[in-house]
């Protein structure tokens, strides 16, 4: 059984074990008569070789309050395309499969560019997850959406049913809710979550003074994590980042466009399992390392615009702040391994920590080298008050691709 504490600015739903997923569900089946519910899945289409991602279609057969499936896929040919639609098809509700890499999305990307909406030449999860959140406002009936990635290993359909519960109950009043979750097998995972950001967002708060964006930041329970889900009017307006720091961001996005009390986490499962990337290094790049680089910069950069004024020897001085609190929380996971008798290697621990300071040196250089960083995708309120006829054209293309014209 989980722990009901509630600490932080924002309101934590544990799972106390003592409800069926089948009694939320039929609630969620009367909430969906009123309130349409979208499930946004980015994918690339190697994860359909995957057997994680056809426990996900197996699991979401069961579903029946959804309203629609927006499939967002990545890095396929037309012949892939059609395949992940055909394997999609055998589920209750409909499912829209966009085809990022399809001539009609290329042409809708490159419409916006010639706008001068910025990003759209980047590929990866922040373009697919803004591409799908564009498409689902077409439909004004849409009320909310959640997202979830699509390569967790030991997926369970209880995911989705306690996303959407929060924001779509109607008595609650809460419109965005992100997902939390351990993450543990025979040893502790999570290792950007436990030694990267935690520490870092307190090293912040030593360095330059708690303020209630860190506060905010600080009482997720898991930030990093790719589950969340909101409603239409905050998702109206709030921008995606393209980077690695696309998390942060968005939790960033959310804390400036509502507030704290219509703000919630929730425990979706007990423990989460997907792909591990490698750490990486400066030299090498990739892995966790850029991820801590992106991260580190988007926190910079939303620091500067409350007004933290950053220079040379504030940034030693997080550098020290951070090697301190990083070892304290090594110190804390040795133990937590030691009395639940999980395998803890305290050397590559010090090497990760070690790679995630290289990180934020580098990330440091950059940021000084350039303060406003790789813009965000732009917030869809502001693509429609430009191009008022977008939402038309835009569901007219995905129409088009999914009837195979």
């Amino acid at each position: 059984m989980a722990d009901f504490f509630q600490n932080g600015v924002i309101t934590t739903l544990q799972d106390l074990g003592g409800r069926s997923l089948e009694d939320m569900e039929t609630e969620l089946e009367e909430f969906a008569k009123r309130r349409n519910m979208v499930l946004l899945l980015p994918a690339l289409y190697s994860e359909f070789e995957t057997p994680a991602m056809q426990t996900i279609i197996d699991e979401l057969k069961n579903v029946k309050y959804l309203h629609k499936i927006i499939l967002g896929l990545d890095c396929a040919t037309k012949e892939q395309f059609m395949e992940v639609k055909e394997r999609m098809s055998v589920l209750k509700c409909t499912v829209d499969v966009l085809w990022n890499d399809g001539p009609r999305i290329k042409e809708i990307y490159a419409t916006l560019t010639e706008e001068h909406f910025p990003g759209l030449d980047t590929p990866g999860k922040g373009r697919n997850v803004w591409t799908m959140i564009g498409y689902g406002l077409t439909d004004q009936e849409n009320y909310a959406f959640a997202l979830h990635d699509c390569d967790i290993v030991n997926y369970k359909r209880d995911i989705v049913a306690r996303l959407f519960y929060p924001i779509v109950h109607p008595g609650l009043d809460f419109e965005f809710n992100k997902g939390y979750y351990s993450r543990v097998t025979d040893k502790l995972h999570g290792r950007v979550t436990r030694l990267f950001y935690t520490p870092l967002i307190k090293a912040l708060s030593i360095t330059f003074g708690t303020n209630r964006y860190l506060d905010y930041m600080e009482s997720f329970r898991y930030a990093l994590s790719g589950e969340f889900a909101f409603i239409r009017s905050l998702g109206r307006g709030v921008g995606i980042s393209p980077t690695w720091g696309l998390e942060v961001s968005t939790l960033s996005e959310v804390y400036k466009n509502t507030s704290n009390r219509r703000i919630c986490q929730t425990e979706i499962m007990e423990s989460y399992e997907h792909k591990h990337q490698e750490l990486g290094s400066a030299g090498e790049g990739g892995g966790v390392y850029k991820m801590a680089n992106d991260i580190a910069k988007t926190l910079f950069r939303i620091l500067s615009q409350e007004g933290i004024v950053f220079s040379k020897a504030s940034f030693k001085t997080l550098l020290s702040s951070y090697y301190q609190e990083s070892r304290f929380e090594i110190s804390k996971y040795n133990a937590l391994s030691k009395i639940n008798g999980l395998s803890y290697n305290r050397q590559n621990e010090i090497l990760a920590v070690e790679a995630f300071q290289d990180a934020i040196k580098e990330a440091a250089e950059e940021f000084y080298e350039d303060p406003m960083g790789v813009p965000l995708l732009s917030p869809w309120i502001t693509v429609r008050s430009v191009m008022p006829e977008f939402s038309d054209l835009f569901y007219a293309s995905v129409k088009l691709d999914n009837e195979g014209k």
